[in-house]
């Protein structure tokens, strides 16, 4: 005995808790990355600007990041100026004077008087 399928075969249909439950998972997981990045903000903001230095911040990174709207992410706007200064430190060359000692094994240019007359 054989049977036939004579429908359609389409995808399961998901109820309407479903996709409640999907967009307030999604709320909450934005609502607590929101509180770990305002958190570690706040972090930065307690170092000395030494520290804030080694890292490549400055405390109107800071104050500039915290001051954004709400909404943002002020830790992407302190990447980016760190990343910025990585660029620019990694750009400048210096000119560098040459030594005003000699080096080790120097040479002395031969006179042909003995050393002690030699000035």
């Amino acid at each position: 005995m054989t049977t036939t399928y004579q429908g359609t075969l389409s995808a399961p249909q998901s109820s309407p808790f479903a996709f409640v439950v999907a967009g307030l998972t999604v709320a909450i997981r934005k609502v607590g990355q929101f509180v770990k990045n305002r958190h570690d903000t706040s972090l930065l903001a307690e170092m000395d600007d030494r520290m804030l230095a080694d890292i490549g911040l400055t405390r109107s990174d800071i104050r500039d990041a915290v001051s954004e709207p709400i909404w943002s992410d002020p830790t992407a706007i302190l990447a980016s100026r760190a990343q910025e200064r990585r660029k620019s430190r990694a750009q400048v060359t210096l000119n560098v004077a040459p030594p005003l000692v000699p080096q080790i094994g120097f040479s002395v240019p031969n006179t042909g008087r003995p050393a002690r007359y030699t000035v």
